[in-house]
């Protein structure tokens, strides 16, 4: 309590990022205000209030600002009750409630000419703002535009004091020009604004002034001239935070441009980007509605009825929100395209596509039922050759000498099992050792690929009988004699094609007559059970992959 109001005032603006302290201080300053009752601290301990509510919740904001109004007024102060007026004819302008926010204007308009001329001409700019971009009432805005331009002129009009008021002037000015389809003048004013914002650095204003005069250029029909200004805007629109209007001003126009140089697809992506980004900000105003009536025309003449029902249900929908924002205006009211012209394409829209889905649904469950059975066919073939692929490379991943190097570990490892099996399999140790070291002998000197060997050939070579051959073969190789003779052949096969070039040139019987077998089907059969894909395609993808690590 201690502390000056200017003190109090300082230490909240210092503490913006900081609402509890900006609370204590505006407290204190209440306090002190009332302690002393003094009506123009009251207004701004009120101020002070209304602004912690800006961002939040615009009645409240509106509510503080009328506090502000009541114990400001009849001050004389320089800055209140005219900066509160005008604070709340703009919350009043975002609810638009356009007769309201005037009035307000209009009063801080008066008391303004009594206390601060300066900030009288700062009221009348916003006057003319809102008949400019709110009310479109571009003649008169431009006479209050004009009134002020003559009262910057008389001053020091580059000074930071007045250098950003005057600039605004100026776009305000090339803009209702723009919009009255003054293009000598628009031109005029924007090279004016862009010469005085660099001159004052300022950079935020100036590409404004760039996509006014890109959007001049339209109406002038100099296309290419227009989409070199737009472009040079654009990323400084984003940059500045401009994601709005000016964003969406610069699609608009970009449209435009290109629908002028007969580039009708960039002209349909610009219009889509309007839409776009009026979704994404829900601020369009009238001046960029063509985008949705050019939007029906494209998808209506390509046929596609989808879209042309989407954009028309768009149009109507921001329609009848500008109607209701806007009941002053019937500018958006489009010749070809007007709401009595929508409603009626829409319901004939609406009643060709269902003829169309009835004409179709029989078709479309025919080709629905092809696609179907195409796409279980063509998943089943890519899995086929995907499961096929992984097979491949996982032979080749096998060596040779790893492959037979198992072999006799497990026919090492099977002979110190002997003991144990032995009772097993009711055979004694030392003939299961015999047969054992006779097995190893055969699949070493590949005995194998003699053809037509049965369990009873091969137990007259090793001088025993077929039980006990094939016990053991079972017990010590774990599979039936048949399907060992076949794997060890399969083996064989695998690891020889790999290696031999001349090998993979075989026709497949021959390779059948190579590794032991007494047929071509035979073969494959053997080799797809070991292995699990086709011989062919196994040599298929063999030669494609030399052919890879060759290239």
């Amino acid at each position: 309590m201690k502390l000056s109001f200017d003190e109090l005032h300082k230490l909240y603006f210092d503490n913006e990022n900081n609402i509890k302290k900006q609370i204590l201080y505006r407290d204190v300053y209440m306090a002190k205000a009332y302690k002393e009752n003094n009506k123009i601290r009251k207004a701004r301990g009120n101020y002070l209030t209304a602004l912690l509510y800006y961002n939040s919740d615009t009645n409240k904001a509106i509510q503080y600002l009328d506090s502000v109004i009541k114990y400001s007024t009849g001050t004389n102060d320089r800055s209140f009750p005219v900066a509160a007026y005008c604070e709340k004819a703009d919350f009043l302008k975002i609810q638009f409630k356009f007769e309201e926010a005037m009035l307000n204007y209009k009063l801080a308009e008066k008391i303004a000419l009594q206390t601060n001329l300066n900030y009288y001409y700062v009221v009348r700019g916003y006057i003319a703002v809102t008949k400019s971009e709110d009310l479109g009432d571009h003649k008169e805005a431009l006479d209050i535009y004009k009134e002020c331009f003559r009262f910057y002129r008389s001053k020091n009009y580059r000074s930071k004091k007045y250098a950003n008021n005057f600039q605004y002037i100026i776009f305000g000015m090339a803009n209702s020009y723009r919009s009255l389809k003054n293009i000598d003048s628009t031109t005029y004013y924007n090279k004016l604004g862009l010469r005085e914002t660099k001159l004052t650095n300022n950079m935020a204003l100036h590409y404004s002034f760039v996509l006014n005069e890109g959007a001049n250029q339209v109406l002038k029909k100099n296309y290419n001239a227009a989409l070199d200004s737009i472009y040079k805007a654009l990323p400084k629109m984003k940059e500045y935070k401009y994601m709005g209007g000016n964003t969406l001003a610069c699609y608009f126009y970009l449209g435009k441009a290109y629908d002028g140089l007969g580039q009708k697809e960039n002209a349909v992506k610009n219009y889509l980007k309007v839409d776009s980004t009026y979704s994404k900000t829900k601020e369009i105003t009238t001046e960029f509605m063509d985008a949705y009536p050019y939007l029906i025309r494209y998808y209506k003449n390509i046929g596609d009825k989808e879209n042309q029902l989407k954009y028309i249900s768009k149009n109507m929908a921001i329609d009848s929100v500008l109607q209701k924002k806007y009941r002053n205006l019937n500018t958006f009211l489009r010749n070809e395209y007007d709401i009595p012209h929508l409603i009626s394409e829409k319901e004939n829209i609406i009643k060709s596509l269902k003829e169309d889905k009835v004409k179709s649904f029989w078709g479309n469950g025919i080709l629905i039922l092809g696609i179907i059975t195409v796409s279980t066919f063509g998943f089943y073939q890519f899995r086929h050759k995907k499961k096929y692929r992984s097979r491949f490379e996982k032979i080749m991943k096998e060596t040779a000498d790893k492959d037979f190097q198992e072999k006799e570990n497990e026919s090492t490892n099977n002979n110190k099992t002997a003991i144990s099996k032995s009772s097993d399999i009711g055979i004694s140790e030392e003939l299961i050792e015999q047969i054992l070291k006779k097995l190893n002998s055969f699949e070493k000197e590949n005995g194998f690929l003699k053809p037509n060997i049965t369990v009873q050939s091969l137990s007259n070579v090793f001088e025993t009988n077929t039980k006990y051959l094939s016990k053991i073969v079972n017990s010590y190789r774990n599979k039936f004699f048949i399907q060992y003779i076949n794997d060890l052949r399969i083996d064989y096969a695998l690891e020889n094609l790999k290696k031999d070039s001349k090998l993979r040139k075989y026709t497949i019987q021959a390779l059948a007559v190579e590794f032991g077998f007494n047929s071509a089907e035979s073969f494959s059969s053997a080799f797809y059970k070991k292995s699990g894909i086709k011989p062919a395609y196994f040599i298929k993808q063999l030669e494609d992959s030399i052919k890879n690590k060759q290239l």
